[in-house]
């Protein structure tokens, strides 16, 4: 398993989301810090958007949307900022023209944040990241550096050399907590192999039956949807009318056991199974009395 994704920030930025830091002084943080230069402004509120406590994460939210275009255009040259953080300024303030215009001409705005902008309407509510165990992240770790000048200018103020910490912040599943619907649904159709197996868990079955949808969906990737126990009755409709998928006989021999398999379909694809696998129907306790017994039926047949 991949390394959670970790940004190295600056000790200004650590000071304010550093376990063990007071609440007062987290919600402090997430109201804005007009003494910090802009670009640790904002990743100062992207932190806070993490954190454990609902208050601060609102605030910390709040305050990221309620920024200065000028602000933001400090985005600009930081070529090097992780996908996470531009996805909750997209959340946050996606819907202002400038900032919408800023995100999409990014050039490390991921295709899901991408979708959503571009997407009518879909950043107009903000939403509020929800804390959830991290999961791993495909590239493993990202660090995050300050700007150098703003580096050096600190130095000076204090006298000292930076101490940067590592944190962890948000996984592709972490987002998926902040988006709506129609945000799930359309990234669901767009969004790469991390991202639908996120979304095919979904309890919404726009969301979930969405993946099926996708067009870089593999075979592989069915059959393990149709081995786990997050399906719903639409997942497998969808699969069952796929002509391309059913010619694979390690998805028609999953469809066969899988019990949310309308039994029209699984007695179709059990005529297409080997003998083999005929007689261990047969025996098994594990699927519908119904295909049991229609084994057993086929193998008598066959003996005749």
């Amino acid at each position: 398993m991949a390394a959670p994704v970790r940004i190295t920030i600056p000790s200004e930025v650590a000071a304010f989301v550093r376990p063990g830091t007071a609440l007062d002084e987290r919600l402090r943080g997430a109201d804005g810090v007009s003494t910090l230069p802009p670009r640790r402004q904002i990743l100062l509120l992207f932190c806070l958007c993490q954190d454990a406590v609902p208050e601060v994460r609102q605030r910390a939210l709040h305050t990221l949307a309620s920024l200065s275009d000028e602000l933001f255009s400090a985005l600009n040259g930081w070529d090097d900022l992780h996908p996470s953080l531009l996805h909750t300024i997209a959340h946050g303030a996606g819907k202002r023209p400038f900032v919408r215009s800023l995100l999409l001409g990014h050039p490390c705005l991921s295709d899901a944040t991408r979708a959503i902008l571009e997407q009518p309407g879909a950043a107009e509510t903000p939403a509020v990241v929800v804390q959830e165990e991290p999961e791993a992240v495909e590239h493993g770790d990202v660090e995050q550096e300050p700007a150098a000048e703003e580096m050096e200018s600190a130095a000076e103020e204090t006298g000292e050399e930076e101490d940067e910490e590592s944190e962890e912040h948000l996984s592709k599943y972490q987002l998926a907590q902040s988006l709506g619907i129609a945000e799930k649904i359309k990234t669901a159709l767009t969004g790469d192999k991390e991202w639908r197996k996120i979304l095919v868990k979904d309890s919404n079955k726009l969301v979930s039956s969405g993946v099926l949808k996708n067009p870089r969906l593999t075979e592989p990737e069915v059959l393990t949807i149709l081995k786990s126990s997050v399906q719903n009755d639409e997942i497998i409709r969808i699969i069952c009318a796929n002509k391309e998928w059913v010619k694979n006989y390690q998805i028609r021999k999953a469809l066969v056991e899988n019990t949310k398999t309308p039994l029209a379909h699984a007695l179709r694809f059990l005529g297409t199974m080997s003998e083999k696998d005929i007689a261990a129907y047969a025996k098994s306790r594990n699927i519908s009395s119904v295909i049991a017994t229609q084994a057993r039926r086929m193998l008598a047949t066959k003996k005749k």
